[in-house]
């Protein structure tokens, strides 16, 4: 939801001020915090943002306790089972329980949001914590949490990716994305149908290559044939990549512990499709494309854009309570510029037709309606940009309109209801308590339609405050000046001059493109300093450069992030064709940042990548270069080394599971500078794959991207494939194994032996006790298998299909799921907590105790352990800041096991 805003950072996430902790519900004393703020009261009011009749209900809704909320996550063939349990198992035994003579009430299902999977509950913890049914399912909503079934988050945070309308094969950019909830929304649509899709395609190629056809692939295979017959009738579906998607989501946060954080909960997705970026969002750097058709100025225009930006957050006092005392007009009056600049940035990144939506979790206009009115004045109007109707959108989520008049409060708690009397003021008295005031703050003098804007209040649906808007752009832009002041004083120093000079020098044999311009100063003096409210980039960007430096390496780390929009001689993107060329120049963004000619030819040496070393086999092409170099205060990032098909150890791979040769190969890569596989093997989609060989050296700071595919596993015996499949790729990868490592499984009873006891014994018997897998595992040779579980109609069997990874060593089984994931699938399939058994080091260490050496045990169990360890790795995350309570986005209290369980029985 939106961010409330803090000091740190300037845009898309930092310096909020519940990353530190959450606020508490009573004062440092022990004494209740008041819950009234006489400025707040007094200033909504004035505002009418209710009824009269409403006020009463409004403010008392405000003051009471957030309800918990949750969402199912993940396809609708993973999350429907996962709701569907919810209803038949939990609910019934909740309904059954009485308080006081009156029925509980029970978690109920969100109205407007789509298949019923969101949900809420009211129940107070006075009686959550009396009655055991809510401890079962306090533990089934941790379990799925954990495994990222479920995720808690805030009502109102879910509605903005509802109303971006997102289609297959869209470009997204989430520009403020962590904690990360809306962003997992979004990866959820970009795979939407994705599973059916693979699955069909799979079977087709299997058919054309002769191999055996996934007998329990039917289901998915009739769903993604009617799929695409649907999709034909409508010309949409995402079939270019044999089903997978080919969307991307580009998940930014200027924070770099938050980027982390993000990636942790992104990780959870398993998405080829997701890169993470760690940049301020006002000024957020273009991207480059790869070179087609001769054209090489391509930059990656987007789709839809979140912008759901850093705020003052009073429409969170349910869950924030100390916003009740520290709410102060000066906060948004501070974070206006900041929300304005991320705006205007997201407009200009768009693509003509594409959309924005804009949302923030505060109820001040100065933060809400007059970013959108600013920003649609600064970028040409509605003639440019317009606001979108969505009153036909999510029917049952109950909205009022966006004010078209509002007044503006400032820090000392003055009223100002036009701009005129805040000039009259200042030409009376001076602007010494003018503070941050701005014209833009104040309603626009012509009609903006800020009515189309949807504001959602406590009251309506028992939520908290929230505002969102969407916004189309109709044609290319040009962003002008933050104000009249700096427009008026633009002279031959300002960039667009330097931008006109740079453009006209264009670069031959590698030269320099920048060689005739020293400093700014040369071309002219600087002009004036402007009384602007907050500076913008340019002053920050144009300043002196110091006469001992190095200017060639000066310029190169501004153009690091250099702004493809500048460049009036940059190619038309395939929605561009028709524009004429006046519109493409006016997509110039002129206040940041500085010319990118030294993008311009990637003969440069700075632009190319460098392999040396084991990875100078690698094809020119799939070349990441060398890391970034560490600037000041910024961790080092490992970089992205893409391999090539033909790699030796691809090449074991490809042999051992034998792979389809349908499946990409070009598209697997490694993180580390020699580009070796050393431990893991990551796959991506092929446009984040262009994205980052493209980028490598332009000053972009790529956080995360890939999904872990292989993993390395130390074992003994010739011909076992060292790399096994690892849990988060197999769902891309399992449909194009060889049936000579998969496993089919059919009843429960079988796997929950698997869940329970780690490494079940195979040989001297063994496998006599594995059920209906037992031949097989005892015949199938070492390493990593893909077990399939597979639906049945049989009482013991299943109702949905699963595939699970699964290691067969030299003498026993395991399934390679961390110890989370077990006590997930127990509760969800058994609805049992049962203890984990792992008697393998207990074997171990008796063997050795008893002197028992004949070199085949210790050989196992050894190995064994290197499986435990893998499992933990499976789960391992780079330390970041630990997540504070209300880093769930969802209000309340996040989920704990010992928040829901009963009070002990005397």
């Amino acid at each position: 939801m939106g961010k409330r805003g803090g000091k740190r950072g300037r845009g898309g996430g930092g310096g909020r001020q519940r990353d530190r902790q959450r606020a508490p519900r009573i004062g440092t004393r022990g004494e209740e915090i008041n819950k009234s703020n006489a400025r707040l009261e007094e200033y909504y009011n004035g505002l009418q943002l209710v009824e009269d009749a409403e006020r009463e209900d409004f403010w008392a809704s405000l003051r009471r306790e957030l309800p918990n909320s949750f969402r199912f996550t993940g396809s609708k063939s993973q999350a429907l089972p996962v709701q569907q349990l919810l209803k038949d198992r939990y609910i019934p035994e909740i309904t059954s329980i009485e308080y006081d003579g009156e029925p509980v009430a029970p978690p109920t299902p969100i109205t407007w949001y789509p298949d019923q999977l969101a949900w809420q509950m009211t129940t107070p913890k006075n009686i959550v914590r009396r009655f055991p049914p809510f401890a079962s399912f306090q533990k089934f909503l941790v379990a799925e949490t954990s495994v990222g079934n479920i995720s808690r988050q805030e009502v109102v945070s879910m509605i903005p990716p509802l109303l971006m309308a997102l289609e297959p094969g869209m470009t997204v950019l989430d520009l403020c994305a962590a904690p990360g909830s809306k962003t997992a929304q979004l990866v959820e649509m970009v795979h939407g149908g994705e599973e059916a899709r693979m699955s069909k395609a799979a079977n087709d190629y299997r058919r054309d290559e002769g191999r055996e056809i996934d007998s329990q692939g039917d289901v998915l295979q009739k769903e993604g044939e009617e799929a695409e017959e649907e999709e034909k009738k409508e010309d949409s579906g995402d079939w270019r990549d044999d089903g997978r998607a080919t969307g991307l989501i580009i998940a930014n946060d200027a924070d770099y512990k938050r980027a982390h954080m993000l990636t942790h909960q992104m990780k959870r997705l398993n998405s080829p499709n997701l890169i993470v970026t760690n940049h301020d969002a006002t000024m957020y750097p273009s991207i480059k494309l790869p070179i087609d058709d001769g054209v090489y100025n391509r930059y990656l225009k987007f789709d839809r854009i979140l912008a759901d930006v850093p705020c003052s957050g009073d429409g969170t006092c349910r869950k924030n309570v100390n916003v009740w005392k520290d709410w102060n007009p000066a906060n948004a009056l501070g974070l206006f510029t900041i929300q304005l600049r991320i705006l205007v940035r997201a407009l200009q990144m768009l693509k003509v037709g594409g959309r924005v939506v804009y949302s923030t979790c505060s109820m001040n206009p100065v933060e809400n309606e007059a970013v959108v009115a600013a920003s649609i004045a600064r970028c040409g109007g509605l003639a440019k940009v317009d606001l979108i109707d969505c009153g036909n959108c999510l029917p049952k989520l109950k909205r009022k309109p966006g004010l078209t008049s509002w007044q503006v409060m400032d820090k000392y708690g003055k009223i100002w209801r036009t701009w005129q009397d805040v000039e009259n003021e200042r030409a009376e008295h001076g602007d010494e308590r003018l503070g941050r005031l701005a014209e833009g703050m104040f309603p626009p003098s012509v009609d903006m339609l800020l009515h189309r804007c949807m504001r959602i209040y406590p009251h309506l649906q028992d939520t908290g405050g929230f505002f969102i808007t969407v916004l189309e752009k109709k044609m290319e832009i040009r962003a002008k000046p933050e104000n009249e002041a700096e427009k008026a004083d633009l002279q031959p120093t300002s960039i667009v001059s330097v931008v006109n000079e740079i453009e006209a020098q264009p670069t031959f044999n590698g030269s320099e493109p920048c060689q005739k311009i020293h400093t700014l100063d040369s071309i002219a003096a600087p002009a004036a300093t402007s009384n602007a409210v907050d500076p913008s980039p340019t002053p920050r960007q144009n300043k002196d450069v110091d006469p001992g430096s190095n200017i060639t390496a000066t310029k190169r780390k501004h153009l690091a992030e250099a702004d493809a929009d500048i460049s009036t001689k940059r190619p038309k993107f395939p929605d561009e064709i028709d524009d004429p060329a006046p519109e493409v120049m006016e997509d110039r963004q002129v206040h940041w940042p500085p010319p990118p000619g030294a993008m311009l030819d990637g003969s440069r040496a700075e632009t190319t990548g460098i392999v040396s070393g084991p990875s100078a086999a690698l094809d020119d092409q799939n070349s990441v270069g060398p890391p970034n170099k560490k600037t000041r205060n910024q961790p080092y990032e490992q970089p992205f080394m893409y391999l090539s098909p033909i790699h030796s150890e691809l090449e074991s791979i490809y042999s051992f599971y034998d792979l389809s040769p349908s499946f990409p190969r070009d598209r697997f890569m490694v993180r580390n500078a020699s580009g070796t596989p050393v431990k893991t093997i990551y796959y991506t989609s092929a446009l984040a794959k262009d994205i980052l060989i493209t980028n490598a050296s332009s000053g972009i700071k790529f956080i995360h991207c890939g999904v872990k595919m292989f993993v390395k596993q130390d074992v003994q015996g010739g011909g076992v494939c060292k790399w096994r499949i690892q849990s988060e790729g197999l769902p891309l990868l399992e449909q194009w194994v060889g049936e000579g490592r998969c496993v089919r499984l059919y009843k429960k009873s079988t796997l929950r032996e698997l869940l329970v006891e780690m490494f079940p014994k195979v040989e001297s018997g063994g496998w006599c006790s594995l059920g209906e897998i037992g031949e097989r595992v005892r015949d199938i040779g070492m390493g990593s298998c893909v077990l399939r579980v597979e639906t049945s109609d049989e009482e013991d069997g299943f109702r949905e299909r699963m595939t699970l990874p699964l290691w067969r060593s030299l003498c026993s089984l395991n399934l390679m799921l961390p110890k989370d994931d077990r006590k997930a699938l127990l509760i969800r399939l058994f609805n049992e907590d049962t203890p984990l058994q792992d008697h393998s080091k207990d074997r171990f260490n008796k063997d050795r105790d008893a002197g028992k050496a004949d070199g085949k045990d210790d050989e196992e169990k050894e190995e064994e352990d290197l499986v435990v360890r893998a499992e933990g790795d499976a789960s391992h995350m780079a330390p970041v800041e630990p997540a504070t309570e209300d880093e769930d986005e969802g209000g309340g209290v996040a989920l704990k096991e010992d928040d829901m369980l009963p009070d002990p029985v005397t």
